[in-house]
This record gives structure tokens, C-alpha cells and sequence, in this order.
């Protein structure tokens, strides 16, 4: 009897383990490496069987969950009395990088949100509503110049190195809380500088989600200052929340 092998299709690795995760339910920070690598080194095996072309992204991936898997079986170290040694978690980098990943799709399904948003006839409003100047400006804060600007900024980001401190998670409601808190202080803003104090690199994609959030919420209005420059963000005269 023949079994027809049905597979769906990823962008990448990542992608996948993406998937699995939500598929089985499985806390991000707590990631079962046993299981995932066995999910994901199936769904390889199943791709060979279909002659699909597999990529070398996939076979990295691979690679680094049987690392994972590897550490994760080796003892622990004894610690002395005097000393409490606190062995890094072997996942931790794969954590990471799956948040950050979460983030740029998260990113860019609001960027496909916000040009549908964009392709309606919003600057078709009355002028008694808003000014020629500020139709103007928000034809011009579209979301290729946008999201341009912001992985120009992105590229130039590190992750600091930190200690003794406890990662805490940084939600886009909180981004968008704190941009609103800013534009209280100052009328216009830099994006750059809601990152002064960042010490995480996905939290700089955060911010761009948060912002995004308060463009499509009719909050603020955000441009580019030049090319390959800084983002800059200036709250709305008439809000949603002013309207209402």
C-alpha cells in the first residue's frame, strides 16, 4: 500500500520550527529539543523522499538541534559549596533567534496590513478633517520607506553584553505605551532614540511593531527623515482617540 506524503511549505528553517511549536503547543522558553529535532529531521526525510531541493539552511538547522540535543544529554557539572556555577541554558541562542524571527513575520504581516490600509481611499477624507500638508505627509510615510529605514537602523544594532540581568519580555503594547509616553514629552521623536536603553536586539523590532501598531491605529504619523536616515514620529492631530 502506498502512502501519499503531504508537506507544507516554509519560507526556512525557522518557519518550520515556528510551526511545530505552535502546532504542539509548545512554550517558546521552554523548547522540548528531543521532540522538535525529531519533527524536524522527519519533515527533512520526508522531503527526500519527494526530491525536493534542500536547502543548506535546513541542514545547518539540523545540525544545530543534534548539537542542542548532544549538550542537553552530557551530565551536568557538580558545583562546590562555595561556588554556585550556573551552566547556560543550550537552547538559549535558538530561543532567541526564534523570537526575533517571530518578530520580522510578525513585522512584516502588519506591513501587508498597513499597505491594504494604504490602497483605500483614506487620503480621499475631507479637508476639514485633515490639512492638504498632513495628507501629504502620510502619502509619503509609506511602508517601503518605512521599513527601509527601520532595517537600515536594525543592521547597525548589536545585542549588548549583559549581566546579572533577568531577560524580561518586552511586549508591542508596551513599545507602543512608551512611544505615546514620549511624544508626551517631546512633539516629534526619533525612533533611534526610544533605543538608547536597549539592550536586546529583537526589542528594537518591538518598537518598529509598536509604532506600526499606532500608524494603523491613526496615532501618529511616521517618516523618514532622509534616505538611509531616521525614522521620525510626531503624534497626529486628530487621533482616533481626539475623533471619538
Amino acid at each position: 500500500m502506498e502512502y501519499n506524503i503531504v508537506l507544507k511549505t516554509y519560507e526556512g528553517p525557522m518557519d518550520l520550527l515556528l510551526d511545530l511549536i505552535k502546532e504542539k503547543e509548545i512554550d517558546i522558553y521552554d523548547i522540548p529539543i528531543f521532540t522538535i529535532t525529531e519533527e524536524f529531521l522527519k519533515y527533512i526525510e520526508n522531503m527526500k523522499k519527494l526530491n525536493l531541493n534542500l536547502t543548506s539552511d535546513f541542514i545547518l538547522m539540523a545540525s544545530t538541534l543534534l548539537e542542542i540535543k548532544s549538550k542537553m544529554l552530557l551530565p551536568k557539572k557538580e558545583s562546590t559549596d562555595n561556588e554556585e556555577e550556573v551552566e547556560e541554558d543550550p537552547r538559549l541562542d535558538l530561543v532567541e533567534s526564534l523570537l526575533e524571527y517571530k518578530k520580522y513575520k510578525e513585522a512584516s504581516e502588519i506591513l501587508k496590513t498597513q499597505e491594504e490600509y494604504e490602497s483605500k481611499s483614506f487620503y480621499k477624507l475631507k479637508t476639514e478633517i485633515f490639512s492638504m500638508s498632513e495628507i501629504d505627509f502620510l502619502k509619503e510615510s509609506n511602508v517601503e520607506k518605512l521599513s527601509l529605514a527601520f532595517y537600515n537602523i536594525l543592521k547597525r544594532y548589536k545585542d549588548k553584553e549583559v549581566i546579572g540581568i533577568e531577560r524580561e519580555y518586552f511586549k508591542i503594547e508596551d513599545a507602543s505605551r512608551k512611544i505615546k509616553q514620549a511624544l508626551k514629552e517631546n512633539k516629534k521623536i526619533k525612533f533611534s532614540e526610544l533605543l538608547e536603553d536597549i539592550v536586546y536586539k529583537v526589542d528594537v523590532i518591538t518598537y518598529f511593531l509598536g509604532m506600526l501598531e499606532l500608524i494603523k491605529n491613526e496615532y501618529i504619523i511616521a517618516n523618514q527623515s532622509d534616505n538611509f536616515g531616521d525614522i521620525l514620529i510626531e503624534e497626529r492631530k486628530y487621533n482616533g482617540q481626539e475623533q471619538a
